[in-house]
């Protein structure tokens, strides 16, 4: 017979798992379904239409107005416009129908979009659902995670902060691999938790087949949680150290299948036979892996990125331990990370002498150790790192503030308890202050609010202690209480905000500023700088590596934008120090786009590109995923995105190119694609351009500059 953890500091146990028995599966699955909508039948009447409301809310929240953002990113669209329509482009994630490059991700996420745009048909509103669902679904586990061990309100109190940061509603509304990530992580988490109950082998090799799954969303960032669960399993699972060693490995062994199928499959098919591995720089998926969505994030040694090899500082921002909390960073997920830090260090030393097995110290140690790891990793990282990375520190922070958080709000006549709390409040309280500072001009009035509740809720919470009557004491509780919830307004409202601001570009941004170019405020790239204090080549700005020098101001305008005030990452943002061929390059100035949005091409173009488009295997080819995107997503025809999202892997090379050509398979070539100036080894895409130049007559049509690659120049 299975047995149970006893009941400890006030936390009921778990209920026993159901013997084996035909069916018992799905009858489990059937349980867990019904906990997550009924809750359990112990709970006050008050639980199943506040957990139902806070589902429901947040399925509008992510869902309400998604169409406004068109394709989102639109070379995750345009890959999924060719997976829908394609087996093989839907199974290696190629960027389009004729196979000819991939995205720079594994695909698991695409897969999710594809199915939906196979069965509702191609539309921003079928791309983008998907992430929404995940969002709520991901809410959804995470309270029944914390409930598993905790009461109702800590729960609802986790998820509900949770569903309320700001990178969490920007990624949840966008198609970006992280959505499906943090869903398949918490999934993750609620298997080891379950896991660490009895030390059940099965729940653990489920925890590593969940994480598995979720390298084949983005790779090596799924790994960050590893140590993690496994410390959380071997600290609080009741059998034998020996045992737990032992179900560890195995669990072990079920992450790297459900992890390295897909990428055994790429690595041994032939190469002449399927995509090229998109990101790397020789055609093999295990470079992608280790170099530029590995290893090359944390040292900054990424071969055919932005910035291109090693370099001493971070070329994404200033690195460091407080990097979470910068101008770049901070609006994102930083709101309640200080109260986390500390309610996760004061309970966990309160619960210094309880048994091994305690599960309030093991959840905060797998919660807080998610967001500790996770965070510092980001912090540090010297590669590229973007402000939305920052959905994977949600859960986790969430988590922590509800565990903790109802933990001392029960115990807060205990002086201790009752000072740890404040302090969270205080600096809550502070840190919001400062945050919403960041944006003067936007609601103002919210800076004065957080100030004057938060003030209230500590000064309650601390007569709470000295109230001898019991009528005066409760009143004083209530405004604690509401105190307390009500410090939340910060990242409510950018959080709303964010809802209601479209954002599109492959930088998107949460909150009342874009700075990386997501919405209407950004303007991204040339279209108001990098902005956002982004600091390319080091801490003196300047060009990047393998980047042109252009004008001095030009169309991408001399400073950040909206972004960042003044641009401050150098002496002139990215697109703005570069002039017109900078713009061209970066913003949105052009109907092909440019390296970090697709632009819309001209209805002329269109017609062109369409008339015969079956005679072609690409009815273009272009410089860029992201210049290519728009014009595949325009024609839904498939188009050639030359060097991948960069512009500078290097494929095709010259000579494939020119036997495309010769046999007849891209009709047209589109000038002023994004990148590519490096043209990855051995210049590539520059090498393509100087020959379609010298060989093909130019001419104009919807105002892009075309060469018929079919009728070369007398």
């Amino acid at each position: 017979m299975t047995t149970t953890v006893p009941e400890r500091a006030g936390i009921p146990p778990a209920p026993a798992a159901a013997p084996g028995r035909p069916g018992a599966g799905s009858r489990a699955g059937g349980r867990w379904a019904r906990s997550l909508l009924r809750g359990r039948e112990s709970d006050p009447a008050w639980v199943r239409p506040a957990l139902l409301a806070l589902l429901a809310g947040t399925a509008v929240l992510y869902i309400w107005g998604l169409g406004a953002s068109g394709w989102a990113n639109s070379f995750y669209s345009a890959a999924v416009q060719a997976g829908s329509s394609n087996l093989t482009a839907f199974f290696f994630g190629s960027s389009d129908a004729a196979n000819f490059i991939t995205v720079d991700k594994p695909p698991a996420s695409l897969w999710v979009m594809d199915i939906s745009v196979r069965i509702f048909g191609l539309s921003s509103w079928s791309v983008l659902v998907p992430q929404a669902l995940e969002g709520v679904a991901a809410v959804g586990v995470l309270y029944v995670t914390v409930r598993r061990w905790f009461s109702p309100a800590a729960a609802l109190l986790s998820a509900a902060v949770f569903a309320l940061t700001p990178a969490a509603v920007l990624m949840f509304r966008f198609n970006n691999p992280d959505a499906l990530l943090v869903l398949l992580l918490l999934l993750g988490a609620y298997a080891t938790v379950r896991a660490a109950e009895t030390g059940s082998a099965r729940w653990l090799v489920w925890a590593g087949v969940f994480v598995g799954f979720g390298f084949l969303a983005k790779m090596m960032q799924a790994f960050l949680v590893v140590p993690v669960f496994a410390a959380t399993y071997l600290l609080a699972a009741p059998i034998s150290l020996r045992r737990r060693i032992g179900r560890l490995l195995l669990s072990g062994v079920a992450m790297f299948v459900a992890a390295g199928w897909w990428v055994a499959a790429v690595e041994l098919w032939p190469k002449g036979s399927r995509p090229y591995v998109g990101g790397s720089q020789n055609n093999s998926i295990l470079n992608l892996i280790f170099g530029y969505n590995g290893f090359g994030r944390l040292n900054g040694n990424e071969a055919g990125s932005v910035g291109g090899g090693g370099g001493t500082g971070g070329r994404w921002g200033e690195t460091g331990l407080t990097r979470m909390f910068n101008t770049e960073m901070g609006g994102q997920i930083s709101w309640l990370i200080p109260a986390a830090l500390i309610i996760m260090v004061a309970v966990i030393a309160m619960r210094g002498r309880a048994p091994r097995t305690d599960r309030t110290r093991a959840a905060l140690l797998l919660w807080g150790g998610w967001l500790v790891v996770t965070g510092v990793t980001l912090s540090l990282a010297k590669g590229i790192i973007h402000p939305y990375y920052t959905i994977a520190l949600a859960p986790a922070a969430a988590a922590v503030v509800g565990i903790g958080g109802v933990h001392l709000w029960r115990e807060r006549d205990r002086l201790g308890s009752c000072l740890v709390l404040a302090a969270a409040v205080t600096a809550t309280t502070a840190w919001s202050y400062v945050l919403l500072h960041r944006t003067p001009d936007w609601q103002p009035w919210l800076r004065a609010l957080v100030i004057a509740v938060g003030a209230v809720a500590i000064v309650t919470l601390i007569l709470t202690l000295v109230l001898p009557a019991r009528p005066a004491r409760r009143a004083a509780t209530v405004l604690a209480a509401a105190g307390i919830l009500v410090t939340l307004i910060g990242p409510a409202a950018y959080a709303a905000e964010t809802a209601a601001t479209p954002h599109t570009g492959a930088l998107p941004s949460a909150g009342p500023t874009s700075g990386f170019g997501g919405g209407p405020r950004g303007g991204g790239f040339g279209g108001g700088g990098f902005g956002g204090g982004v600091r390319m080549n080091g801490p003196g700005g300047g060009v990047p590596q393998g980047m042109p020098p252009g004008g001095t101001t030009g169309q991408g305008g001399t400073t950040g934008g909206q972004g960042g005030t003044t641009g401050q990452g150098g002496a002139t943002g990215l697109g703005g120090g570069f002039g017109q061929q900078g713009a061209a390059m970066f913003g949105r100035g052009r109907g092909l786009g440019g390296l970090l949005d697709a632009g819309t091409p001209n209805a002329e173009l269109v017609t062109a590109l369409t008339q015969n488009a079956e005679r072609y295997t690409w009815v273009a080819a272009t410089i860029g995923s992201n210049s290519a995107a728009g014009v595949q997503l325009a024609t839904r025809a498939p188009v050639m995105a030359i060097g991948g999202f960069n512009g500078t892997d290097p494929a095709p090379s010259l000579a494939q190119f020119q036997e495309y050509v010769e046999a007849g398979k891209i009709h047209y070539f589109l000038a002023g694609g994004g990148m590519g100036r490096g043209g990855g080894s051995g210049g590539t895409a520059s090498a393509i351009t100087t020959w379609v130049r010298q060989t093909f007559t130019t001419t104009t049509i919807g105002g892009t500059t075309v060469y018929d690659l079919t009728r070369p120049a007398a």
